[in-house]
């Protein structure tokens, strides 16, 4: 294995190169440490070498430890896994320490060889924490380069002495954003913010790097120096204490407490700071282990970042030549339509943009400019890139502009004739090898695609709004959906950045699915006077981004109605949610539709700011003397999700319970600490969610009542991640 090579030049300086072969970034793993470990021992016992610089032999510096590694720590621990996690850490924390102090006499911090960090681009996670223990960190000022740790973002913290390291450095303010938020920088941001010291020309990144370690610095670290104190102070210091309380009130604000890894982090640098340095370390070993042990990290990794990954590869791509778009044709200028034409065109995909009218082709159109000139804004894109990317976008009535697309996606209203009259239009002037997509929430692809000339080549696409900020897309199959179309929407979906699920074609597919009950359940809630505010906060506690009544007032009141009234056309006596549209009817007669008409459930200023829930809603509604426990409200909008998952799961509208899980989480927001429905599921263990739903089913309906796979998976103990391991090989 050569993860690191090093050689010393002729100049005494020993050059550590990072460079993880058949990989494009380099990744920490478990065998990697040792070797790192041998080379650090070996330059610092070798009188001929003056100083060591740790570089990298790609263009970037390191994409971090092996999220691989990092979900399957626990589990390769041994016996007693805690203990195991604990000690492998502070091996780790060894090899760092090591470099940190380089060989120094520990009680008068004489001698030792100076460490510089040589970073060529991108430096996250591992990749920024083993620099943090060299004396001196040398970034080459490459704009596109990332430099942070963002390891909160996927259910963890930065547990290689990052968290210590980079709030002692910083101080506990400083520091938050990169810790908390997972902020990432430019070389020069990361200079500005104090993270690295120096940004040079990349031409002469190793050069700088190796003149300062053969200056003769001074490398005794702050923290190592008698006298040391916190910038901007520690806990018990009056400017530290009300920092720390600030950070406290801004963590369980955002999270409300759902989310273990911030509130781990927060109280590692709380503790961290009122200790000497090396027992910090320990304290931050401990909550990394306290965080690693709690299954919603590994949930959280395995969904947000493998199985995630491995869709965006094409995990279930059908076996097909590239299909790459070359020309896509949008129809209907929109919100939607625009918002598809924004990001193809960013992609550099060439678009033509349809409209009944040129003035709503325009308008269309105009979306990515507004998004573009507030780019410039913040110097996030130049004039130069805003002229190339409409010079892409062809804003026209003129159906004869498709010649040439070989993908269409219609994004018109939502109306079946509407859709099939298009589809006739478009396929009169493109040619037989076109791939068609509709982009539709709710009508059926298989019914859509009997106005196509040829239903294999014909397939929906459901884009999230706003398109250009949510990250997934869900792609549905028809009953003759062929796999040249499903590989063309996928290929589409890699090309454009978001990541993709690929589902059956049945009602609602599989994201609204599940949310419809999330909103449903809330709304029965009021009927039956449980106090508005508990139902939102309930779901806020779960994770969720939010509640089901402000969810219904941003997807809009009449959207509700317009579902409802097609879906219990469609089911007959088999309706459901009665209950439900009482309360939604009700609203909508009082024109009261949503952030839309600024009224809805909540109330809303001359600004559109929500003020609060409307208190109109429990003068009609009243709430009842008695209210449920918290966790019967959080169960039922937990359950009413997750049961939906599952009898997806069955019915094969979901082929994968990966896309299950990543779908949930990037498509609704599902409580992403749980990792998704199905993880969530393994969480608590099959036995009990069904012992949970047959309680569920007997208070309050046959909704609840448990799906026959969850039953079976229960008698016989199953996890989905077990039993379905064949279809989730990636994770």
């Amino acid at each position: 294995m050569t993860d690191f090579t090093m050689k010393t030049d002729t100049d005494g300086v020993a050059v550590i190169t990072w460079d993880v072969q058949g990989k494009s970034m380099n990744v920490m793993t478990l065998e990697a440490w040792p070797l790192l470990d041998g080379l650090i021992d070996e330059a610092l016992a070798d009188d001929a070498v003056k100083g060591i610089v740790i570089t990298s032999g790609k263009d970037t510096f390191a994409g971090g430890m092996d999220l691989n590694v990092i979900a399957k720590m626990k589990e390769s621990a041994g016996d007693n896994p805690a203990k195991g996690l604990f000690d492998g850490l502070m091996e780790s924390h060894a090899i760092l320490r090591k470099i940190e102090r380089a060989g120094m006499d520990p009680k008068t911090n004489k001698g030792g060889k100076p460490i510089a960090a040589a970073l060529p681009g991108t430096a996250l996670g591992i990749g920024l924490e083993i620099p943090l223990a060299c004396h001196r960190i040398f970034a080459a000022d490459n704009p596109k380069a990332k430099i942070g740790l963002p390891e909160i973002m996927v259910g963890i913290f930065p547990g290689m002495g990052g968290t210590t390291r980079l709030s002692r450095k910083l101080g506990a303010m400083g520091a938050s954003p990169l810790l908390l938020e997972g902020k990432l920088n430019d070389p020069q941001k990361a200079k500005a913010a104090g993270v690295v010291d120096e940004v040079v020309p990349a031409d002469e990144l190793l050069a700088a790097a190796k003149a300062w370690v053969l200056s003769g610095p001074a490398i005794v670290k702050p923290w190592d120096e008698k006298g040391y104190k916190m910038p901007g102070g520690t806990p018990y210091h009056p400017a530290g204490f009300m920092t720390f309380v600030g950070a406290s009130a801004m963590v369980n604000g955002k999270t409300q407490g759902a989310f273990p890894a911030a509130k781990a982090l927060l109280s590692a640098v709380y503790e961290g700071a009122l200790v000497p340095f090396d027992t910090a370390l320990k304290i931050e070993a401990r909550w990394f282990t306290n965080v690693l042990m709690n299954p919603s990290s590994s949930a959280m990794i395995r969904s947000l970042f493998i199985n995630k990954e491995a869709l965006e590869k094409g995990a279930n791509r059908p076996v097909v030549a590239d299909q790459k778009v070359q020309k896509v044709g949008v129809i209907g200028a929109g919100m939607m339509g625009a918002g598809i034409a924004l990001v193809s065109a960013l992609a550099g995909i060439q678009v033509v943009l349809i409209d009944s009218t040129q003035e709503a082709a325009d308008k269309g159109k105009a979306y990515t400019t507004a998004h573009l000139d507030k780019g410039i804004a913040r110097k996030k894109t130049t004039p130069e890139k805003k002229d190339a990317v409409l010079g892409l976008i062809n804003a026209t009535t003129d159906y004869a502009a498709l010649a040439g697309c070989d993908l269409i996606v219609e994004a018109v209203f939502e109306d079946v004739g509407v859709k099939a009259e298009v589809t006739k239009k478009v396929q009169a002037v493109v040619g037989p090898d076109c791939i068609f997509a509709t982009n539709t929430s709710t009508l059926p692809i298989t019914e859509l695609a009997k106005a196509s000339n040829d239903a294999d080549k014909f397939i929906g696409i459901h884009f999230f709004s706003p398109v250009d900020k949510m990250l997934l897309v869900e792609i549905i199959k028809g009953k003759q959906t062929g796999d040249v179309a499903v590989a063309k929407a996928l290929d589409f979906v890699r090309q454009i950045r978001k990541t993709p699920i690929v589902v059956n074609d049945e009602r609602f597919f599989y994201a609204n699915r599940c949310i419809i009950p999330y909103i449903n359940e809330g709304i029965r809630m009021v009927k039956e006077g449980v106090e508005p505010a508990l139902i939102e906060n309930a779901a806020k506690l779960l994770g969720m981004p939010l509640g089901p009544l402000q969810l219904v007032d941003e997807t809009s009141v009449d959207l509700g109605v317009k579902i409802a009234k097609a879906t219990r056309a469609a089911m007959g006596d088999d309706y459901p949610d009665g209950e439900v549209d009482e309360v939604l009817f009700w609203m909508f007669d009082q024109k009261r539709l949503g952030r839309k008409s600024n009224s809805g459930f909540y109330s809303y200023d001359d600004k559109g700011k929500r003020t609060g829930l409307w208190e109109g809603l429990t003068a009609q509604y009243p709430v009842a003397d008695d209210q449920p426990e918290l966790t019967t409200v959080q169960h039922r909008l937990m359950f009413a999700q997750v049961l939906e998952a599952v009898r997806a799961l069955e019915e094969n509208v979901l082929e994968d319970i990966r896309e299950g899980d990543v779908g949930a989480i990037l498509g609704w927001g599902f409580a992403p600490w749980s990792g998704g429905p199905f993880s969530w599921l393994d969480i608590i263990g099959a036995p009990y969610a069904a012992e949970r739903c047959d309680q569920l089913t007997a208070e309050f309906g046959a909704r609840f009542t448990t799906p026959a796979l969850l039953r079976e998976m229960a008698d016989k103990n199953q996890e989905f991640y077990k039993r379905f391991a064949a279809a989730a090989k990636a994770a």
